[in-house]
């Protein structure tokens, strides 16, 4: 038997004939997933960034659908990705915080995950992904290529990424060299290029067959490199103390103009990524999807200035944070000729909604026991969309923090490794910004947060959360 055939009857015994979706089209459609690295929630043109340019994305989401209540899997890379591949919420998945593993790579996934790659793999699709992973080192169990990618290129580790200039990057189970990058601040091939060249060739090799491309791009996360010609475009432009360096992360003279000439060039990935579809007529055939992993990098990390940019809008917190600022992320979708262009959703949804969404609209099986729903009603513009009861994250890093969305209510627990367990309760209708604690005037929804946020837990043994599993901090050695 194929291996995709094995792989999808062993699908549908784990999953059985109910978990099936339907399926809207008749013809499987292609599907392109780009995921930003760090981008908050208002640094494109279209969620109202006013000093960083992003005509591709705006133009994306007038001619598809625009989301302005998603959110992210977690507040950082590595947890956030794992809801997004598994579509498990934070206190299900198994992978809750960054963890590096080894010399390289990060806290794996375990054998046999039903992750979105595997699901559309055994589904007959063609499955790649160029940019970073993050959640396996080479030859772990999490190994891109051992949960349903056919072709992997780009970082395997997070802290491989830091630099995107790289010495190697991995194509597959093999590491390559790449030439003229010294290791330092520049180099002569920037990893965003490659991984744009990577995906248009993958799209020209499968253009007559389904596929799923992943892009997690690394753009904008830090360090803070990118080629002359687009930091031309913003140099000189604002006033711009240069960056010095530090905290493992390099030096630059001109900070804000190279963190926009990031976004931007971004950007132009994505409008060429639409533009060879147009050509090879493969455009009412693709559903092109745009997120991002968290929100915006925090405290000038890297010589970012989420302040300076106003990456988070009104909202509070930034990335590694459980209020809004941290985990709401744009969600753009465009499929002409399917998903109506110009429509603006305030639908509440998360990064564990796309799996099953995935799965609905290629028929391909979906695991019964995924917390995501499926958002084809609405892409599609049909009734019958099915809503959370709530949103749930849990995030044991940056102090250890819980959080609740139930309707427009939205209740934060913070600081859980001192013991502290009280939640703060936040009207998110007359308060985006999540300034003012009403906690104490609504008891009885924060008694209901409290039942929610107990069991949506389950226990990790590799990632409790402190205080509420009990657990003890290992004092640091001096």
């Amino acid at each position: 038997m194929r291996p995709a055939l094995l792989l999808a009857a062993v699908c549908c015994h784990l999953f059985g004939p109910a978990a099936r979706a339907a399926g809207p089209p008749a013809a499987r459609p292609n599907v392109i997933f780009i995921l930003a690295d760090d981008l908050g929630y208002a640094e494109l043109g279209c969620y109202g960034q006013k000093k960083i340019r992003t005509p591709r994305l705006d133009r994306l989401a007038a001619e598809g659908m625009r989301f302005t209540q998603f959110y992210a899997g977690n507040a950082v890379c590595a947890p956030s990705r794992c809801v997004l591949m598994t579509g498990k919420h934070a206190g299900h998945a198994v992978v809750r915080n960054n963890q590096t593993i080894g010399k390289e790579g990060q806290y794996p996934l375990p054998a046999g995950t039903a992750t979105i790659p595997r699901l559309l793999q055994a589904h007959g699709y063609a499955t790649a992904a160029c940019g970073k992973w993050g959640l396996g080192g080479p030859g772990t169990s999490g190994d891109p290529l051992r949960q349903g990618l056919d072709h992997f290129f780009g970082y395997n580790c997070q802290g491989h990424a830091h630099n995107h200039y790289p010495t190697y990057l991995w194509r597959d189970d093999r590491r390559i060299d790449v030439k003229g990058n010294p290791g330092g601040a520049t180099g002569k091939q920037h990893a965003h290029d490659l991984f744009e060249a990577e995906a248009l060739r993958f799209i020209e090799r499968h253009k007559d067959r389904p596929f799923f491309l992943y892009l997690p791009f690394t753009i904008p996360h830090v360090a803070l490199q990118v080629p002359d010609d687009s930091l031309a475009e913003y140099k000189g432009k604002w006033d711009d103390p240069p960056y010095k360096g530090g905290k493992g992360y390099l030096p630059h003279p001109h900070p804000r103009a190279a963190y926009a000439a990031m976004v931007t060039r971004m950007d132009r990935s994505v409008g060429r990524i639409l533009d060879l579809l147009k050509k090879l007529k493969l455009d009412e055939r693709t559903i092109v999807f745009f997120s991002s992993d968290n929100g915006p990098t925090h405290g000038g990390v890297g010589g970012s200035d989420s302040t300076f940019f106003a990456s988070a809008g009104p909202l509070r917190g930034l990335k590694g944070s459980l209020y809004e600022g941290g985990i709401r992320v744009p969600f753009l979708a465009r499929w002409p000729g399917t998903v109506r262009p110009g429509i603006v959703s305030d639908l509440p949804c998360a990064a564990y909604d796309v799996l099953p969404t995935l799965c609905e609209l290629t028929g391909a099986w979906a695991p019964r026991d995924v917390d995501g729903i499926s958002l084809v009603p609405t892409l599609l513009g049909k009734a019958g969309q099915r809503k959370h009861e709530f949103l749930y994250w849990e995030f044991p890093g940056y102090g250890g923090q819980q959080a609740v969305r139930l309707g427009d209510w939205k209740g934060v627990r913070q600081e859980l490794r001192k013991g502290r367990t009280a939640i703060q309760l936040f009207d998110l209708a007359r308060d985006v910004g999540e300034r003012t604690d009403v906690a104490a005037r609504h008891p009885e929804v924060v008694r209901r947060i409290e039942r929610i946020l107990a069991e949506s837990h389950v226990p990790s043994t590799a990632f409790p959360l402190q205080t509420i599993d009990r657990v003890r901090d290992v004092p640091k050695k001096r």
